[in-house]
């Protein structure tokens, strides 16, 4: 896996005439050198995080990476040399930026075409000194064509992420009842995760409870439309609470996403099981279009036929999006880049997709699932294996 990425980067980097590159993005990192570590709190990432530098002539990634005293070694596969990984770099401050400066003076040929994908605040400020060449490209454009296209070994790392969810989630929902707080909840999936061999929590678990209408709810959106996800909170579930839940962990720096919804304590209604129903139609027409070789706009026009016309999708999000060491990655599907980007965007084999769709009617709090599949060359191949329970009617 690590050999194999690094080749495809390194391909991305000589088309785009890319010379080196600058990684502080942790799934970034992830990509590059093959190396994950143990992390609860994202936020932390922003003082203490790996920094990876790639070069287009050099087979082995330069890792500088920042460790703990007495904290567990990093989770890895990766192969990088000994002479290729190096003591932390603090990007934040300015002081850290002085010597970043140094380190970018040795490793990369004056002149060098230089692609970042971050800049922090300190970078910024000196951006002249570091990039004495000119502002560096937009490491976005070299990085996400590498990363589109998953190996064997990224889809299995990907897999047992998501087998490691599901397994802590059947804990979790047997744990669902009125009077239980939305954090005991995130307690619950957090330590089961770790339990069965997480690497690092990816996502605050969502256990939002959604308003009966669009006009109740107590947050709203600049697009007047459901406002989703809110952050968890001691609130107490009450019998009949319609849950959209959402989380991902990775396992050795491959990203789950799990996305189901919940009725607290009661079976849902007529009314509901309907809206699951046409969820589960809207589903079938988007996976019925999905292969290699459709694109983006195939599968938002599918989704939109089912549902009567209507974008089954809350607007500031999107019907789908790739995965990979982030969450979310390329493509990203029906959202504001238009349907001129989708139509343009083509899914090669061995892509990964997660469909969201979500359907909506004022009075039953709505529904939404995740679902992960591979594409194939003649169709998909799913990944999420999880009960749609209470919905349904098997």
């Amino acid at each position: 896996m690590y050999r194999e990425c690094g080749v495809r980067l390194r391909d991305s980097m000589r088309e785009k005439g890319v010379d080196a590159l600058v990684l502080i993005g942790n799934g970034n990192v992830v990509y590059a050198t093959g190396v994950s570590w143990p992390l609860l709190d994202a936020g932390l990432s922003h003082v203490e995080r790996p920094v990876a530098i790639v070069l287009a002539d050099d087979p082995h990634p330069h890792l500088f990476m920042p460790l703990r005293e007495g904290s567990a070694p990093v989770a890895t596969d990766s192969h990088v040399p000994a002479d290729h990984v190096h003591d932390p770099l603090y990007l934040e401050f300015d002081e850290g930026i002085e010597q970043f400066a140094r380190v970018l003076a040795d490793l990369v040929p004056a002149g060098g075409t230089v692609a970042v994908d971050e800049l922090t605040g300190a970078m910024r400020r000196a951006s002249s000194t570091l990039f004495p060449s000119g502002p560096p490209l937009d490491a976005a454009q070299v990085v996400g064509p590498a990363k589109l296209v998953k190996t064997v070994d990224q889809i299995s790392c990907l897999r047992r992420a998501c087998r490691i969810t599901e397994e802590a989630m059947v804990d979790v929902h047997k744990a669902l009842a009125p009077g239980v707080r939305q954090i005991d909840l995130s307690a619950a999936f957090t330590r089961r995760a770790f339990e069965l061999g997480a690497t690092a929590n990816m996502l605050e678990a969502i256990w939002q409870v959604m308003p009966t209408t669009k006009t109740s709810g107590a947050v709203w959106t600049t697009t007047g439309d459901l406002a989703l996800p809110l952050l968890t909170t001691e609130r107490e579930l009450e019998r009949g609470d319609v849950l959209w839940t959402d989380m991902s962990i990775t396992y050795r720096g491959y990203c789950s996403d799990f996305g189901r919804t919940w009725v607290v304590g009661d079976e849902p209604s007529d009314r509901q099981h309907a809206q699951f129903e046409k969820w589960q139609e809207i589903l079938s027409a988007v996976l019925a279009v999905t292969k290699a070789g459709a694109t983006s706009g195939d599968l938002a026009r599918a989704a939109t036929a089912a549902n009567g016309g209507a974008k089954p999708w809350l607007p500031h999000f999107y019907l789908g999006h790739g995965i990979g060491t982030n969450a979310a990655e390329m493509p990203m599907i029906g959202t504001d880049l238009g349907e001129e980007f989708d139509d343009n965007f083509v899914f090669p084999a061995g892509m990964l997709l997660v469909l969201e769709p979500v359907v909506w009617e004022d009075g039953t709090g709505g529904y939404r699932s995740e679902e992960i599949v591979v594409i194939t060359e003649d169709g998909y191949q799913s990944i999420t294996d999880y009960p749609y329970a209470p919905y349904g009617r098997v």
